[in-house]
């Protein structure tokens, strides 16, 4: 069974920093693209940052030059190094992957989610 398993959120004051991990497990030919989003109470889910295959990243204007997303296609995990963190930036932070799970056929997958807290 294909599932993203993620870690390392938790409980962090501001200016502080935080690496989440997001490992991909089961049956797996490839891996397309991987990103973050996040989602605080009351709020839309929103894209943190993306990388593709290649290496290619974007991010939410939010974040950009205090966060950096990476992979290690070697060990199918994605990292998102958090820096400078805000008060603003705590919500639950979700792992998406689209996975080539068969010849022809990628579907998506979203980890379970971890939580970010960033005190003031």
């Amino acid at each position: 069974q294909v599932q993203l398993v993620e870690s390392g959120g938790g409980l962090v004051q501001a200016g502080g920093s935080l690496r989440l991990s997001c490992a991909a497990s089961g049956t797996i030919f490839s891996i397309n693209n991987m990103g973050w989003y996040r989602q605080a109470p009351g709020k839309q889910r929103e894209l943190v940052a993306g990388i593709t295959s290649g290496g290619s990243t974007n991010y939410a204007d939010s974040v950009k030059g205090r966060f950096t997303i990476s992979r290690d296609n070697a060990k199918n995990t994605a990292y998102l190094q958090m820096n400078s963190l805000k008060p603003e930036d705590t919500a639950v932070y979700y792992c998406f992957a689209n996975l080539r799970v068969r010849p022809g056929i990628s579907r998506d997958y979203w980890g379970q989610g971890t939580q970010v807290t960033v005190s003031s």
